[in-house]
């Protein structure tokens, strides 16, 4: 996507279509449940997330603060706070994970495959790390060895994601 204009249109048009049919497909408890709608829309929130991996920023915190709110108040007029756009990143992890089932390439007779490591903490630090001790494993790279996990990609010969898969 070349601007940010065209990535929300995107979004919105997938988010107005896959809406109403996970709410289609959810089962019932019989319990009401709240649907309080907060000041960010779940196609901004997912344009912000899209935006900040473009933009190749290192830590979500200084995109946010940094470049969102000050370079994008027009677009965005009524942002929440940081603490608060943290707290409502989770709503758009299954929207964003089915927007890449239907945006995924085919393969077309050429593919790459290829692993990156994501550690999750230093290797001095590993007895100490508990977010994903139940998790995250040792593994070992051409450039040494790291905790976490390992991303294995595949990608078609125009450079479009055809598979995903976290270890």
């Amino acid at each position: 996507m070349d601007s940010l204009t065209e990535l929300f249109c995107l979004m919105d048009d997938f988010c107005h279509l896959f809406e109403p049919a996970l709410e289609h497909r959810l089962l019932e408890t019989g319990a009401k449940k709240r649907k309080r709608r907060s000041e960010l829309s779940l196609s901004e929130l997912m344009t912000l997330t899209v935006l900040f991996y473009q933009l190749r920023f290192r830590q979500f915190k200084s995109f946010y603060l940094a470049y969102v709110c000050r370079h994008l108040r027009a677009e965005f007029p009524k942002l929440p706070s940081y603490q608060r756009c943290i707290e409502l990143l989770p709503r758009c992890v299954a929207p964003l994970a089915a927007l890449f089932e239907v945006l995924k390439g085919q393969c077309d007779g050429i593919s790459i495959a290829d692993a990156t490591p994501i550690a999750v903490c230093d290797n001095r630090r590993i007895a100490r790390h508990r977010i994903f001790a139940d998790s995250a494993k040792r593994g070992k790279t051409s450039m040494g060895w790291f905790y976490g996990f390992k991303l294995h990609t595949i990608i078609n010969s125009k450079g479009e994601l055809i598979r995903l898969k976290l270890t």
